[in-house]
């Protein structure tokens, strides 16, 4: 999972890319990128002691990660930390996304 945010980062970071990127795509990048932490936020609390239930069978810890990701993922669209604005902001070149204060 380190090497996927790892290539995302230095893919959105990346000045070589064609400047055909649409702040649509900008903000869905920006929010996949927010969900994939996010996701990992939530994986780190529960292999730290749970925040699911225990369940120790394989159906139950594939449950609980497609919840994760279900749950990072609704966090990243209502907003979630704020960091995908941020990585918006900064990939738009620190100006303010059009009709956004």
């Amino acid at each position: 999972m380190a090497d996927l945010i790892q290539n995302a980062t230095s893919t959105l970071a990346n000045p070589a890319l064609p400047k055909a990127d649409t702040p649509a795509k900008i903000h869905d990048a920006a929010q996949q990128f927010e969900s994939l932490l996010i996701g990992q936020i939530l994986e780190s609390a529960r292999q730290g002691g749970g925040w699911l239930g225990s369940g120790d069978d394989s159906a139950s810890g594939c449950a609980t990660g497609f919840a994760e990701q279900q749950l990072a993922a609704m966090m990243a669209r209502s907003g979630g930390f704020g960091l995908a604005g941020l990585i918006e902001k900064g990939l738009r070149g620190g100006s303010d996304p059009v009709g956004e204060p």
